[in-house]
């Protein structure tokens, strides 16, 4: 562990689990278009047990490498390893992501000269099929009414090829935690990730809080990286499916207003039993037990949130968040508009 906190302007933070291989693959892309004099990169070790550690240590000497004692998962991982570095930007990058040339001095150069954002993302395209979305951020994250997520080159299982249509700088509700660079200070202010959801989740009710107290967070499309996903648990695995259910309901507890509480939760319990009940018709049994433990330990954990969900309550200056879609999401794409750009007109 670091002892000695890393003062430099922008801090590009790849949280490491077991990835060596993904490290060999894509470190030298983030070095080469990312390392200035102001600018550098730094790894923390979410206690692996591979030997990506010796292999940081014999490969890339050069960079700080913040070790953590064991996987705290992804959001306390980075909360922690940000305990040790002192910086007006950091950058959260997946170990997956493939960089671009200027990718991160776009993003930078935006932030200086708009100090109401507190968070930005580039747009984020698939490394398999380099002309299309990827899954999991593309070019901007938004929820709908109920707090299901989508994005924009998104929706659903539905990925849009990118053809130059999601180009403009717009307003955005979340900014993916595969790539987000966010200023320290509005991160450390809103309390950062929340440790307990683990993983997933939990750059959206970052966001959330941001939103909610006035900061903007943004897509800046002219940077540009390209991302796996699935690096750690593919998109079907009932674990990946168990911690989305569960740390959706509760953002949902945290962040809901009080007068949209009742309504907001009925009609999400009507959907997800929906979504139960097809999972049980099509025989996908382990998936049917992870949405039965996602519920079930939501509400025992409820309890445990009154005070945060009070304290965020109390701190809301925005109430009606523009960048939420204020419709069903579910509703919109079975009914036929399955890109963005039907949503919004």
């Amino acid at each position: 562990m670091i002892t000695t906190k890393i003062k430099i302007k922008t801090a590009v933070v790849i949280l490491n689990w077991n990835g060596k291989s993904l490290l060999k693959q894509f470190l030298p892309s983030v070095i080469e278009h990312t390392v200035t004099e102001d600018c550098r990169v730094i790894i923390a070790d979410n206690g692996s047990t591979d030997d990506s550690v010796d292999f940081l240590k014999n490969n890339y000497p050069q960079l700080p490498l913040i070790i953590l004692e064991r996987n705290y998962g992804f959001a306390d991982g980075y909360n922690k390893a940000l305990e040790n570095v002192d910086s007006e930007y950091v950058v959260l990058l997946n170990s997956d992501v493939e960089t671009t040339s200027g990718w991160v001095t776009g993003l930078i150069s935006f932030m200086d000269n708009n100090p109401h954002v507190a968070a930005v993302q580039p747009k984020i395209l698939s490394y398999n099929e380099k002309d299309k979305f990827e899954y999991a951020g593309a070019a901007g994250g938004f929820i709908d009414k109920y707090g299901y997520p989508f994005c924009r080159g998104r929706i659903l299982n539905t990925v849009e090829r990118d053809e130059g249509q999601y180009d403009k700088e717009i307003d955005i509700f979340w900014a993916t935690g595969a790539c987000m660079c966010v200023r320290l200070r509005d991160y450390q202010e809103v309390g950062g990730l929340d440790g307990r959801f683990f993983a997933h989740m939990e750059e959206i009710d970052l966001c959330w809080r941001f939103n909610a107290r006035g900061r903007k967070i943004m897509c800046i499309p002219s940077s540009i990286v390209y991302h796996v996903g699935g690096a750690s648990l593919s998109k079907d695995n009932p674990k990946k499916l168990y911690l989305n259910f569960r740390n959706n309901l509760l953002m949902l507890y945290k962040n809901v207003t009080p007068q949209n509480f009742k309504h907001t939760f009925l009609f999400r319990y009507i959907f997800d039993f929906m979504a139960f009940s097809h999972l049980l018709l099509k025989g996908q049994f382990k998936s049917v037990k992870a949405v039965v433990k996602a519920y079930r330990d939501f509400f025992e954990m409820r309890k445990s949130y009154e005070s945060v969900r009070a304290e965020n309550i109390s701190k809301i200056i925005v109430t009606n968040i523009s960048s939420q879609y204020n419709k069903s999401i579910l509703i919109k794409y079975y009914s036929g508009n399955k890109t963005f750009n039907s949503l919004i007109k």
